[in-house]
């Protein structure tokens, strides 16, 4: 799949992860080459990171503050049954099955920050497969009744190249 911001963390991230408790424990889902898992250990998080590319991980496992996980998050077993994190990134990744279990692997206060590619971006490139394109408002009615929304948007984007994505940044809370 097409990288939106390439090696640069996305500035939503940048934006959102201030959120999350200092120090806290951070899951970057389908992590790539690791440019979300730098950025939020060198901003002092404890990172654990997740991808089916073992090629990918072996240049971020030598990182202070981060273990890596060689997962298939789609095909296999989830890895994260008794986890607890303060902090899940995902971005420029969608598999629907994952999210009721991210919910459940956030702890109360927890932080989701989520950002992928929406319907529309088959107009524009790549990933154009419906099963990879959030249908219009889906990240927010996920959260309804889960998340508290601290903040949500789905908008053309212009990075490296222009994209239709919807992100959001939401806490789990009690009720």
């Amino acid at each position: 799949m097409d990288s939106l911001f390439v090696s640069e963390p996305s500035e939503w991230v940048v934006r959102y992860a201030p959120h999350i408790r200092p120090g806290g424990l951070i899951l970057d889902v389908a992590c790539g080459s690791g440019r979300h898992t730098r950025f939020l250990a060198e901003a002092g998080f404890e990172v654990e990171a997740v991808d089916r590319d073992a090629g990918a991980l072996a240049g971020i496992a030598v990182l202070a503050g981060v273990t890596v996980r060689r997962a298939d998050l789609e095909n296999g077993p989830w890895p994260y049954r008794n986890a607890a994190f303060d902090g899940i990134v995902v971005t420029n990744y969608l598999h629907r099955p994952l999210f009721a279990r991210l919910f459940n692997a956030l702890k109360m206060g927890g932080v989701l920050i989520y950002e992928t590619f929406s319907e529309g971006n088959e107009l524009l490139g790549r990933p154009r497969n419906p099963d990879h394109l959030l249908k219009s408002g889906e990240l927010l009615e996920w959260a309804e009744g889960r998340l508290e929304v601290n903040a949500y948007e789905e908008l053309c984007v212009i990075y490296k190249k222009r994209a239709i994505v919807q992100r959001i940044c939401a806490t789990k809370v009690a009720g």
